[in-house]
């Protein structure tokens, strides 16, 4: 048997050979093994050892032995060289292997010609976008398109995919004839591939079909993979969840970094650590310089040359003299991402270093939206569309415009918008993308959020603005189709589509504030617009014409004082004239009732016991209906979706206790209470809160209130409050005083020395009237 034991030897060689170092100091020409060219040797490796071997095994034609006792039999090799090759199969699986080269996505099939020599490859590219490798068409069809559908077979049931994507006017452009032309395909009005069966070359006018493929069902398409943040190493680093877009591009959301680094580049390579043997990758705008300071920005960054995600472990911020680690994160090895064939459309360089403002352009299309308040102008630009918003707003309002959540009414629930404000702090218009899941405010999940606050991306670019005579004017542009598939919607421009548009006001955080709205404040009616067309103009007056009306009176603000039990349910703002108008802060909709009134200022004295029944809602699933009642030092409350030093600022005095991690958990949780308007809101129309509650219904969820007991220290502030802990600016005012102060102790005093002095006189009386009794 020395031939079988040459065969081991050999194998034995080559999978014990020391990998060389996988990366050189300056280019990828110099790397000397990525991950990809060590999985090719791992596989070349096992085929060469296993050839010997069964080339030897094949000579034996009986039985041989190797060993007093040892039998191997042509039927038992063949059982161990299957064992050994499932064997590698599995660890290949484990390791990760990269895609073959070069890689193109999840193979479809071939165009299937009938006529006018279709052929090409066709390859499923990501979630939406499908290539054809090679496509050839003569071209001489009178009304060709590429055509999908979901029928079993091409049919007149289908649409176009517009080729190429880019075309001006409201029709796409006629098939052209293509010899071995590469194309990528993105299916229009968010499609994806799941929702189509076949691909076909098909003519409109004489309903051929010249040439087709067919998906196969449940085809697993290559999807952006989401990783960790950056590891916070050194000079503030950090971010938001990092994706991988594509095989080149990585998405970084909010990129915090001091830029004092003197020598910062982002940086990749190999091994378990980030390290000197690592490659520079360009910034946003493709240059190789140092890393400049980041502040909350989204960038896209892209791996030079022929570098991939494939052949990398770990990206970093690293600084280069001093071989210093700002922070990484690790790209796994099991990643099945999107092709880099250039369909992965990035910010451009110019939009992270804006020079001077754009003249403003003239356009052919405006709707009033809002009468007398909101403005909408537009323009298509190629693959963009470009807005400009006119608001009649407050310099403390947000001004809101986009595709509704359903198309044929006005649904704000699932409607993805973009809220444009001038941001008073930092002087600046800022025009954002947001997504709205729910009508509630933003709890950092679900709710009136903004698309970075979710994990998502802001697509909205801000071309300028202006406030002048009570109107602000901010003008944006948005691609009208993104890389975003869950909270961007396409902007289709080959029919009608329904469109929300409101005004409201901004909370804290400088985000629009999930509220109440007015048939004043949102289009209550369904408006459509077709993007594409020009001259839609309906506009009959600027907006810096209206003349600005007073808002109402405010209520006056409500005071408990002397009561021991408090029942705590959720109920509306009372628009203008209640909740915004008692503490100066924006609402979004709903406040604390406290004993049936709205935002009460609620006064307690230092060392005496207080009861709360709490109506707030039970159910963290649904966040609108979710209000958990605790007691902060915190004007602004919400404690829940706070972290870190933000978090630590504020102190809950009652609903909240912490786990063994230092978690917060909300404790005041009852069933859900609420005072419900009859009708519509009819605030702005009455005169006293007390006539307004008329107008209320107050209905309850099953279940039993939430009970919350306490006792005011001794050492307590002068003024707290009661707050929502999901959510920020429900409640108001708790005034602190000493025993006795509040004018509760006094008055029971007072009725204790009443009773007394009743008890004294019947003493009295009766020892007087004794003696003529006798």
């Amino acid at each position: 048997m020395r031939v079988f034991r040459s065969a081991k030897t050999t194998t034995t060689t080559r999978a014990t050979t020391k990998k060389a170092p996988i990366f050189g100091m300056e280019t990828p020409s110099v790397w000397r093994k990525t991950r990809r060219q060590e999985q090719k040797e791992a596989t070349t490796t096992t085929t060469t050892a296993t050839t010997t071997t069964t080339t030897a095994a094949m000579r034996m034609t009986t039985t041989t032995t190797t060993a007093p006792g040892l039998i191997i039999t042509w039927s038992q090799y063949v059982v161990v060289v299957a064992v050994a090759a499932l064997l590698n199969s599995l660890v290949c699986q484990a390791a990760g292997r990269a895609p073959p080269e070069p890689y193109y996505g999840r193979y479809i099939g071939q165009f299937t010609n009938f006529a006018h020599g279709i052929k090409g490859s066709i390859y499923a590219v990501d979630e939406s976008t499908l290539f054809v490798k090679s496509f050839a068409y003569d071209g001489t069809a009178p009304d060709a398109y590429f055509w999908v559908g979901k029928t079993p077979r091409p049919s007149p049931e289908g649409y176009i995919i517009p080729y190429p994507e880019e075309y001006n006017g409201p029709d796409p452009p006629i098939l052209q004839a293509h010899n071995n032309t590469d194309i990528i395909l993105r299916l229009p009005m968010g499609k994806r591939i799941k929702d189509i069966r076949w691909l076909s070359v098909w003519c409109r006018r004489f309903t051929v079909d010249f040439g087709e493929v067919f998906i196969p069902p449940n085809l697993d398409v290559p999807k952006p993979r989401v990783l960790p943040e950056f590891r916070r190493l050194a000079h503030g680093l950090r971010s938001s969840n990092i994706s991988v877009l594509d095989a080149k591009t990585f998405y970084i959301p909010n990129l915090h970094y001091d830029g004092a680094g003197p020598d910062a580049y982002f940086w990749v390579g190999n091994g378990s650590e980030p390290n000197i043997m690592g490659i520079k990758v360009p910034n946003e705008i493709g240059s190789l310089e140092p890393l400049r300071g980041y502040q909350g920005e989204d960038i896209e960054i892209q791996l030079p040359g022929a570098l991939t995600v494939y052949d990398i472990d770990w990206l970093a911020v690293w600084c280069v003299e001093y071989r210093h680690n700002f922070g990484h994160v690790f790209i796994p090895k099991d990643l099945d991402v999107p092709p880099a064939l250039g369909q992965t459309k990035i910010t451009p360089s110019w939009w992270y270093t804006p020079t001077t403002t754009t003249p403003r352009p003239v356009y052919s299309n405006c709707r009033e939206i809002l009468p007398n308040k909101l403005q909408v102008k537009w323009e298509l630009q190629g693959e963009y569309l470009q807005i400009e918003l006119f608001g009649r707003i407050n310099e403390d309002q947000y001004m809101a415009f986009g595709l509704s959540g359903a198309n044929g009414r006005p649904q704000m629930a699932q409607s993805d918008v973009v809220v444009a404000f001038y941001d008073t702090t930092a002087r600046v218009f800022r025009a954002e993308d947001y997504f709205i899941s729910d009508l509630s405010q933003c709890d950092g999940q679900r709710g009136v959020c903004p698309d970075d606050r979710i994990g998502a991306r802001n697509d909205v670019i801000v071309v300028s603005g202006d406030r002048k005579n009570g109107v602000t004017s901010i003008r944006y542009k948005r691609l009208l189709q993104t890389n975003e598939a869950i909270y961007d919607m396409p902007i289709p421009i080959d029919r009608e589509v329904s469109i929300i548009a409101a005004v409201g006001p901004l909370n804290a955080r400088k985000e629009a504030n999930a509220h109440s709205h007015t048939a004043s404040d949102h289009n209550p009616d369904d408006i459509r617009i077709n993007f594409s067309k020009r001259n839609d103009h309906s506009c009959k007056n600027s907006l810096y014409d209206v003349k600005d009306e007073s808002g109402p009176k405010a209520w006056p603000t409500r005071t408990i004082v002397g009561e021991r039990k408090f029942r705590a349910s959720i109920g509306p703002t009372g628009g203008k004239r209640g909740y915004t108008a008692i503490t100066g802060v924006p609402s979004w909709g709903i406040a604390w009732y406290i004993n049936d009134l709205l935002i009460p200022e609620i006064t307690v004295e230092r060392g005496l016991t207080y009861e709360f029944y709490i109506e707030g809602g039970n159910d963290p699933a649904q966040p609108a209906r979710y209000h958990p009642l605790y007691i902060t030092d915190s004007p602004e409350g919400g404690l829940g979706q706070k972290t870190g030093l933000e978090a630590r600022k504020q102190t809950a005095f009652a609903g909240v206790e912490y786990d063994e991690d230092g978690n917060a958990i909300p404790t005041g949780v009852g069933r859900y209470c609420e005072w419900e308007h009859r009708t519509v809101d009819r605030s702005a129309e009455i005169a006293t809160f007390e006539e307004y509650k008329g107008t209320l219904v107050f209905k309850c969820e099953d279940g039993e209130p939430g009970y919350m007991n306490w006792t005011v220290p001794n050492d307590a502030p002068d003024v707290l409050y009661y707050q929502c802990f999901t959510h920020n600016n429900l409640g108001w005012k708790i005034n602190v005083v000493d025993a006795g102060a509040s004018g509760a102790t006094n008055t029971l005093q007072l009725s204790h020395n009443s009773l007394l002095f009743c008890i004294v006189s019947t003493v009295v009386s009766l020892v007087v009237r004794s003696p003529r009794l006798a």
